[in-house]
């Protein structure tokens, strides 16, 4: 067990005749109004450490109406058959994704789960436009060599990297943020766009059609955009390449030792979804023997741990899962997280639209924002007859 005790916990909201546990103390403080709001006693850990299964079901006690866990804990079938068993009817994900729940456990136990959409988007997508050109433009590198005191004076070789402008944008994934982070190389930078996607993305197709127009209206080279219906076919042709997959059991290791010999010699690969998309040691590897190319990593494979000589590799550049770290986002996931679990305790039905915008204000609708497995689980649509 977790070396947790009773000095490690806040409790907010102690006459509320609902409990609730969080398992991390969250930014910002809407989202305890929100659940003070509707009779929440809110019992929060503060403590730093990754809490096992064993401190979780410790914290459900004999009773437990709620809960509010983090994408380092896995959410399965005998967690939540213990909060289950302790009464609860609700769970928030503080994520968008939910690689680290298992739905189908919490759907039998007709629990609800609830995730955190919208909010995380133009953050992450901006986190990943960072590690593009930090690793392009050998920031970190560089950065070191300055800090080390070997700098002395400008010259002509010095630290060349590469160029981004009109060269070629690989993505894999083209949801939300793959999406938004297309658009801001795309139109900032006219980079030409191959994705490979199940489906295609007909607003991004769309989107960059009408910017090409725009461009030759003002006398530029139009950009272009194709869905590929080959990974391999992309890996070739990308000057970066940027992973924005989901996880499951046919995207793990998308990226390995064979793929990443399919790649350029001096492409940049960027992942800030989920680690395990790309096999670790497999890329140092590539990265020892290739030193033209180069990666940006948000993400890891075992977090909090990185793969042997990972960190020491010049050509990577690493920041510890940072993608959704604004104060805004932050604040706005532990919003969406609590209104999950507000909403589900209160019985109120799930919002029907994408955008959860209107719940990061006071005035927020009586529904939960996102409920993953609202289907499954035959809970009402807000706005659809019968539902408030």
């Amino acid at each position: 067990m977790t070396d947790i005790g009773t000095d490690d916990w806040a409790v907010h909201n102690p006459n509320g005749s609902k409990r609730v546990i969080v398992t991390k103390e969250l930014p910002g403080d809407l989202w305890l109004e929100a659940l003070a709001a509707a009779d929440c006693r809110v019992e929060v850990c503060t403590s730093k450490k990754v809490l096992d299964r064993a401190t979780i079901k410790a914290a459900f006690g004999s009773h437990c109406d709620g809960a509010i866990g983090q994408l380092t804990e896995a959410w399965d079938a005998d967690l939540f058959g213990a909060l289950g068993a302790a009464g609860g009817t609700a769970y928030g994900n503080y994520a968008v994704g939910y690689d680290n729940v298992d739905v189908p456990a919490a759907t039998a136990l007709k629990i609800p789960v609830g995730n955190t959409p919208g909010v995380l988007t133009d953050t992450t997508a901006e986190m990943a436009v960072a590690l593009t050109f930090a690793a392009a433009r050998r920031v970190v590198e560089s950065s070191r060599y300055l800090a080390d005191g070997l700098f002395t004076g400008w010259l002509p070789g010095l630290f060349l990297g590469k160029l981004l402008h009109r060269r070629t944008l690989g993505l894999i994934g083209a949801g939300r943020i793959g999406a938004a982070y297309a658009r801001a190389l795309v139109e900032g930078h006219k980079m030409d766009l191959v994705y490979y996607d199940v489906r295609a993305n007909e607003e991004l197709d769309e989107y960059v059609a009408d910017y090409s127009k725009f461009l030759q209206a003002h006398g530029q080279r139009p950009v272009t955009c194709r869905r590929i219906e080959s990974l391999e076919e992309l890996l070739g042709v990308a000057d970066v390449v940027s992973v924005h997959a989901s996880l499951n059991d046919g995207t793990r290791h998308i990226i390995d030792g064979a793929r990443l010999a399919q790649m350029k010699d001096d492409a940049i690969l960027i992942n800030s979804s989920r680690g395990p998309l790309v096999d670790e040691e497999a890329l140092v590897a590539h990265c020892r023997t290739h030193p033209e190319f180069s990666a940006g990593l948000d993400v890891f494979e075992h977090e909090p741990e990185t793969a042997p000589h990972l960190l020491e590799q010049p050509n990577i550049v690493a920041v510890p899962h940072l993608g959704s770290a604004t104060g805004w986002t932050r604040e706005g996931m532990a919003t969406l997280a609590a209104r999950n679990v507000a909403a589900m305790l209160n019985g109120w039905p799930v919002w029907g639209d994408p955008d959860t915008s209107s719940f990061l204000t006071t005035a927020a609708p009586q529904a939960a924002p996102s409920i993953v497995n609202a289907g499954e689980l035959g809970l009402p649509v807000f706005g659809q007859e019968g539902s408030s």
